[in-house]
């Protein structure tokens, strides 16, 4: 059986993706820093790890990685101080990249955010500013590695039911994602090779994740 660590196991996308990868046939892991989140993690399908990625060097997180067959990154900060945000979504999110290939994980697949990228044009001032900045400095480093990679960027996050359809033709005008279609989407590239080193951003829309992936 194949074997997928989810780090930022209790994040809302996360407990959305474990059963739907465990459905598919994974054998699923989250990581999670507190043990008030074990029952959570387990309700939805996955066995809980207590571990704090971000204190934990390369070899730290290589040790934690080691004998998974895919590690999908969702964790943040969520929206703490510019310190945290940094030693979150751009720190332990690259040493985790590193300690991937250390440990020979290869598929790694990372979500990220509709609009990610070096000129992302978030003025310093703005309380956005140090989730651009880490955010595009995570993707970065993981385009330059050679694990076979993909980065999702969903817009923004709603709790709406998933609907199963997407579209990956940005529309200003149309940028909510629910987090069950990013779930669904996590699931399905797993299991494609023709999504590896791609950045697939999307929103909510009106084509199924299989056609939409395969634009």
């Amino acid at each position: 059986m194949k074997k997928a660590m989810i780090i930022g196991g209790h994040g809302k996308i996360a407990l959305l993706l474990a059963p739907l990868l465990r459905d598919a046939g994974w054998d699923v892991s989250g990581v999670i820093r507190s043990a008030a989140q074990i029952d959570d993690v387990a309700a939805a399908g996955a066995t809980p790890v207590v571990h704090d990625v971000a204190s934990s060097s390369v070899d730290q997180l290589a040790a934690l990685v080691a004998g998974q067959d895919a590690v999908i990154w969702s964790a943040g900060a969520g929206g703490g101080s510019a310190e945290r945000t940094y030693a979150v979504d751009r720190d332990a999110a690259i040493r985790s990249m590193d300690a991937a290939e250390k440990a020979g994980v290869g598929r790694y697949v990372m979500v990220s955010y509709l609009g990610a990228r070096t000129d992302h044009g978030v003025p310093p001032g703005d309380s956005f500013f140090a989730y651009a900045e880490a955010k595009a400095a995570a993707d970065t480093h993981l385009r330059a590695m050679g694990l076979a990679w993909t980065i999702l960027g969903p817009g923004a996050l709603t709790s709406d039911e998933a609907t199963g359809t997407v579209t990956t033709t940005v529309d200003p005008a149309r940028r909510n994602t629910s987090r069950a279609n990013v779930a669904l989407v996590a699931a399905a590239v797993l299991d494609r090779p023709d999504t590896v080193r791609r950045t697939i951003e999307f929103t909510d829309g009106d084509t199924s994740v299989e056609q939409a992936l395969n634009a």
